[in-house]
């Protein structure tokens, strides 16, 4: 079975940092394409970020580019997604998906068969 759980989520004043972290289990990140999403109030969730372990390409929303990576220890099957220089604006609840049929990685939330149940990261001014 697939299972994809977040952890690291806080409150922080902006301009500081976050490390999500999302343990998965059911599958290796080293064959699939994992995205990071967000969705905040009243919002569509949106993709943040994604990386293809077996094609290699990557997307990252403009919004985070320059402030957030992407990294995975895969000996505990665990991948990062370091915030820095958080903003308000990045208040909303994180996601990370898992899509086990392509090759490649999408920013389409319905690209992705798994989820995670979310962590929440909050950014004051």
């Amino acid at each position: 079975e697939v299972q994809l759980v977040e952890s690291g989520g806080g409150s922080v004043q902006a301009g500081g940092s976050l490390r999500l972290s999302c343990a998965a289990s059911g599958f290796t990140f080293d064959n699939a394409a994992i995205g990071w999403f967000r969705q905040a109030p009243g919002k569509e969730r949106q993709a943040v970020l994604c990386i293809s372990s077996t094609d290699g390409n990557q997307y990252y929303v403009d919004s985070v580019k320059g402030r957030f990576t992407v990294s995975s220890d895969n000996a505990k099957n665990t991948m990062y997604l370091q915030m820095n220089t958080l903003k308000p604006e990045d208040t909303a609840s994180y996601y990370c998906a898992v899509d086990l049929v392509n090759d490649w990685c999408s920013p389409l939330v319905s690209m992705y068969e798994h989820w995670g149940p979310g962590t929440q990261v909050t950014v004051s001014s």
